[in-house]
């Protein structure tokens, strides 16, 4: 503790005592500065979190999502000239001259197959309202086959790749429909077998 002394009402600091002052103000300052330091390292990290967030979406892209990117925001399909919104999980295709989103494609596109069918990653907010610029720029991909996909790839970074419940029951529905023909099929094959070895008998 700094203490002043007083001199017919007039106070007199001497050297020594500006020291002390400057002591406690050093000491408060250094408080401040080391506050305010882990106050910006704190919203740096929080910055650079978000930032990791939004320039990888891995875990967003489907299964069948070309390998080879960490971030993708569409993927434009030439076979079909229409679009898929990764984050959203939703196609966007031209229907009555107007672009439409929905989690499943249309009818029209039922012989289109995800899996087999090139996807060019667009990472732009609203590809559609330049359509025409990326239908010219990849009509050459249109029938291309042989992209690798995510589900096909050994690579750790697609162990967490966005798998669609739908997707998956409909092609369990196609599968067992499949089936059920196939074993239809055996069914009219063995009754014919059956009335060639009566007309036998």
């Amino acid at each position: 503790m700094c203490n002043i002394p007083v001199m017919d009402g007039v106070i007199i600091k001497p050297l020594w005592l500006i020291g002390c002052h400057t002591s406690k103000i050093s000491t408060i300052m250094k408080k401040i500065i080391l506050t305010a330091a882990i106050f910006v390292s704190l919203l740096t990290v929080k910055q650079a979190n978000a930032q990791i967030s939004l320039n990888i979406n891995i875990g967003s892209q489907p299964e069948w999502g070309p390998v080879g990117y960490d971030r993708a925001d569409y993927y434009y399909m030439p076979d079909i000239d229409a679009y898929y919104d990764v984050p959203a999980h939703q196609y966007v295709y031209l229907e009555n001259n107007t672009w439409t989103r929905r989690a499943f494609l249309p009818a029209r596109f039922n012989n289109y197959n995800v899996y087999n069918g090139y996807k060019v990653v667009i990472n732009d907010r609203t590809p559609w309202t330049r359509n025409d610029v990326y239908r010219a720029k990849y009509a050459g991909y249109r029938g291309k086959t042989g992209q690798t996909i995510i589900r096909d790839s050994r690579d750790v970074k697609y162990q967490n790749h966005w798998v669609d419940q739908r997707s998956q029951h409909r092609q369990a529905v196609r599968s067992d429909r499949k089936e059920i023909r196939h074993d239809r099929k055996d069914i009219r094959k063995d009754r014919k077998e059956l009335r060639h070895d009566r007309r036998k008998h």
